[in-house]
């Protein structure tokens, strides 16, 4: 199903594989991106946006931008900050993180897998952000932060990495946030020849985080077909984007939060009479982080309490309609609280699920908020049901884990 390759990507050098690597830009805020920018001079962030320390390319023309980071990533070679892996390879990553432990094939997959919709998909995408990354992907070539698919379990993917997994690893390091990273070179044929039977004869494939990516990569892709014309072959790399393969035990979803400023005008007592005509209503005297299914937490007024639907209220049946993101949206934000549309509704703020809910609680208690509503997360099977039936999921209904860092392994296509 998904025609996979090895490829010779671009790793930082043992030493400076902290130095080198870096959370996305959105990560952090433009002055702690600054910060890292002018006090490291290999960071992965001059590969991404060079007018963090260089003032005199801001407001100037995107060429300038890109020819600049064309100029960075020359000295990143020459300084051997990035050095490109001797052979073509398919790569076994694993990350240790907050108690997680996940493993992972990272390889490239061929853009037509994602054009002809063999690569399943669950979110809709911006073409504004499709354009602007789609952008950077033609002019720097560097495809450096990979997508995430998911996959059924396989016998033979499982067999190999279990296999290289015993073995001392290519790269092995923690980075400054705490995580631990590894990651094995697979270089023998009969190994790399197995891994790519093994994805091609899966009947499906999922985009489990990194829509935007994947459809950046393929419009990136179109382009530079159209510019190659005859020349075109088909095989060139910038027909393939950087993925990572977890299957579905090793992907964790975690879930994403409410928090909604004000009423809307609606009064205390309406509001809780409102919730009684589609939810069993309960107080609880301790804090609510759901256990089950259709259970939604809510902190409003300094109490605590479980919101159970109705079953009568949604459709079993539907995989988007019954997801507790859709049944909190369509039964308490939209009607009750007046939030049409939660994309861009700016009385509505989502919050991982890595916010602990004494913090969710505290943004209420200090008025910056009125209610805090906490969510069972969205399970891989369901993401995976929406992705079938070939509908989109809610705005912000899963928060995936791994979140890779940019500059790890790298993709160069020119």
């Amino acid at each position: 199903m998904s025609c996979i390759k090895p490829f010779c990507a671009f790793m930082p050098a043992g030493p400076l594989l902290s130095a080198v690597v870096t959370r996305p830009l959105e990560n952090y805020s433009t002055g702690e991106a600054r910060l890292i920018a002018s006090e490291n001079a290999c960071s992965f962030l001059h590969l991404i946006d060079p007018e963090l320390d260089n003032p005199y390319l801001r407001g100037t023309k995107q060429e300038l931008v890109f020819k600049k980071i064309s100029e960075n990533l020359e000295s990143f070679i020459e300084h051997k900050y990035l050095q490109q892996y001797a052979e073509p390879a398919i790569y076994i990553y694993q990350v240790k993180h907050d108690g997680f432990l996940q493993t992972g094939i990272w390889t490239l997959t061929h853009i037509d897998d994602y054009l002809e919709g063999r690569i399943k998909k669950h979110e809709a995408t911006v073409e504004r952000r499709e354009i602007l990354l789609a952008d950077y992907l033609q002019q720097t070539g560097l495809d450096a932060n990979p997508v995430l698919i998911t996959y059924q379990p396989d016998v033979i993917v499982d067999n190999i990495t279990n296999q290289y997994l015993k073995q001392t690893p290519t790269l092995d390091f923690s980075f400054t946030d705490g995580t631990a990273h590894k990651i094995w070179a697979i270089t023998d044929k009969q190994d790399i020849d197995a891994i790519v039977k093994a994805f091609a004869d899966m009947p499906d494939v999922y985009i489990a985080d990194g829509h935007h990516r994947a459809a950046s990569m393929a419009k990136m892709g179109q382009q530079k077909k159209m510019l190659n014309s005859k020349k075109h072959l088909g095989t060139e790399l910038y027909n393939y984007f950087s993925t990572v393969y977890m299957n579905t035990n090793e992907v964790k979803v975690l879930e994403f939060n409410r928090l909604v400023r004000d009423m809307g005008g609606l009064s205390d007592e309406r509001f809780l009479s409102g919730l009684t005509h589609s939810f069993i209503v309960e107080k609880s005297e301790k804090s609510i982080k759901p256990d089950a299914l259709h259970k939604i937490g809510m902190y409003f007024k300094g109490q605590w309490y479980t919101l159970i639907p109705k079953p009568e209220i949604y459709d079993a049946n539907n995989p988007v309609d019954v997801l507790d993101v859709s049944i909190l949206q369509n039964f308490i934000l939209e009607p009750l609280l007046k939030i049409k549309d939660p994309r861009t509704d700016a009385r509505l703020t989502f919050e991982g699920g890595r916010t602990a809910l004494a913090d969710l609680q505290s943004k209420v208690d200090n008025g910056l908020f009125a209610i805090a509503f906490v969510l069972y997360p969205t399970s891989v099977s369901q993401v995976i049901a929406v992705a079938d039936a070939g509908g989109v999921m809610p705005p912000k209904s899963t928060w995936v884990e791994p979140k890779f860092l940019v500059g790890l392994l790298t993709s160069y296509f020119n």
